[in-house]
């Protein structure tokens, strides 16, 4: 992935960056983007946080991938190329979430996780479908408006630094800048002091007293001294809408709709010199970053790039009924088949087209099968994966070796408290077996199994660390048998437990 995203020139001509015939505008830096990211080493980034599933991954892989291809393709055919929707099917816990999350983060693509389960009650208290695109839509402004923050953090530290001496050092009056004015320097500490009449004017002694404060600040010396900030303030009325699919959902914005009618009010505010330049910072954030080009590039990104990742898809699929609460799954499913087939919707920010969108659903299926969704959406999901369901060799892989492995995360916040933490390989091995055979006997929840297990072994440990000296720590095999003997073998704590 590139380290400079600075560089979003537009391609309009026929360049390198889009083939002949092409009119979109194409970011440039998508090719550097994708340049390395090849199926292949898709799958290897993905290998890092997640162990298994190999079919899953290289199906998002492809799916990822066949994106930027798309955007290369001339104009005649490339808004014929429709996105590779997945359905994922597999229990619980065995990375179906996260596969989706890793992919986003590795492509900088707009990333939305909903529940179809919050939509099973649309018409009493549910919500409506398209909030979905409106959620990725602010999530899409949120990334892009971080990225340029980015950028131009360093300017925007420099201005407000300059900004900052002025109140350290307020610029000197008419009267002071004549050659008579008062004269006064800034001690060791940041104090100013008059000084004996010198062949400097003011002028220059004020630049000299401003080289010194600025030194002073660098230093950190000056965090907590008292300054008086100007900062925006607008009291903003409350007003109670009313709408059938929830104030959230709204599709104007309120506030901004308001404060270009209010009256905006000035508020002088005393705060530590720390606390101004974080005010002053997002002030120069502001300045510098066009929100306009922002929300464009958001947009650009959401239609091409986002991607919605719709759990629980299981939950709207069945035989249909005729009373009680499944009555709405069809309905459900009706509604989302515009959005996943492609359409126009309505957002704060200007109407978003999902049809290049990549959605992908994810359930269990173990009452339902993918075939009880009605046919119109079964076609819209045309690649199926199944993921397996995770052994204790699995769990003792996902315990050691991704970057974010567990063992790892206890060993880190230990470290905080002075305190040496290591798991033998007899240990992860133990942990590993005893999560896989709870999972058999109890609800199988995939590898969140290890998280209650890990608590449950470490409980004592995390809990006397900042009262008792525990040195270094090595979880040896006997010790996890020793710590969890009650539990594994008392089925109903157990049951409550784990």
């Amino acid at each position: 992935m590139p380290d400079d995203k600075g560089e979003r020139t537009t391609v309009t001509e026929p360049e390198q960056a889009a083939p002949a015939g092409s009119t979109e505008e194409y970011p440039e830096y998508y090719d550097e983007l994708y340049e390395t990211l090849t199926p292949r080493q898709i799958v290897t980034e993905l290998d890092k946080y997640i162990i298994g599933q190999d079919k899953a991954k290289r199906s998002v892989a492809i799916a990822l991938r066949n994106r930027w291809r798309r955007l290369r393709v001339q104009d005649e055919l490339r808004d014929e190329i429709l996105p590779n929707n997945i359905i994922m099917i597999g229990p619980t816990g065995v990375g179906k979430t996260e596969i989706s999350r890793r992919l986003a983060r590795l492509a900088d693509a707009p990333f939305v996780k909903v529940e179809a389960s919050k939509f099973t009650e649309v018409g009493y208290v549910g919500r409506d479908v398209e909030s979905m695109v409106r959620d990725l839509m602010e999530i899409g402004v949120n990334l892009v408006r971080q990225e340029w923050e980015d950028e131009v953090y360093g300017d925007a530290e420099k201005n407000a630094e300059e900004r900052l001496l002025d109140l350290l050092l307020p610029p000197l009056k008419p009267e002071e800048a004549q050659a008579g004015g008062r004269r006064y320097l800034v001690n060791q500490t940041g104090e100013a002091e008059e000084e004996p009449a010198t062949p400097e004017t003011p002028q220059m002694q004020r630049e000299r007293s401003r080289d010194k404060l600025r030194k002073l600040l660098a230093d950190g010396k000056l965090e907590d001294r008292k300054v008086e900030v100007e900062v925006g303030h607008q009291r903003m009325p409350f007003i109670e809408v009313l709408t059938p699919m929830g104030l959230e959902d709204m599709d104007i914005n309120m506030s901004e709709v308001l404060e270009e009618i209010l009256p905006k009010r000035k508020k002088r505010r005393t705060v530590t010199v720390s606390e101004a330049r974080r005010i002053l910072v997002q002030e120069e954030l502001n300045k510098l970053i066009d929100m306009d080009e922002v929300v464009n590039e958001a947009i650009y990104r959401v239609e091409n790039s986002g991607i919605v990742f719709l759990d629980e898809i299981d939950k709207i699929a069945g035989e249909r009924m005729t009373s009680g609460p499944d009555v709405s799954r069809e309905g459900v499913q009706r509604d989302l088949l515009p959005i996943v087939e492609g359409t126009s919707v309505q957002t704060k920010y200007g109407l978003i087209r999902t049809d290049h969108i990549l959605f992908i659903a994810a359930g269990a299926f173990h009452v339902s099968k993918p075939s009880d969704l009605i046919p119109e959406l079964q076609g819209r999901f045309p690649i199926r994966v199944e993921l397996d369901s995770l052994t204790a060799g699995d769990f003792e892989r996902i315990l050691t070796e991704p970057k974010n492995a567990l063992t790892l995360q206890y060993r880190a916040m230990l470290e905080t408290e002075s305190v040496k933490l290591e798991f033998s390989p007899l240990a992860v091995r133990e942990i590993a077996r005893i999560a896989a055979e709870v999972n058999e006997q109890m609800e199988n929840i995939g590898a969140r199994r290890l998280h209650t297990i890990m608590t449950r072994l470490l409980d004592d440990i995390l809990f006397d660390v900042p009262d008792v000296e525990h040195g270094d720590i090595l979880i040896d095999g006997p010790d996890v048998v020793e710590r969890l003997k009650d539990v594994v073998q008392d089925q109903d704590l157990r049951r409550y437990i784990l």
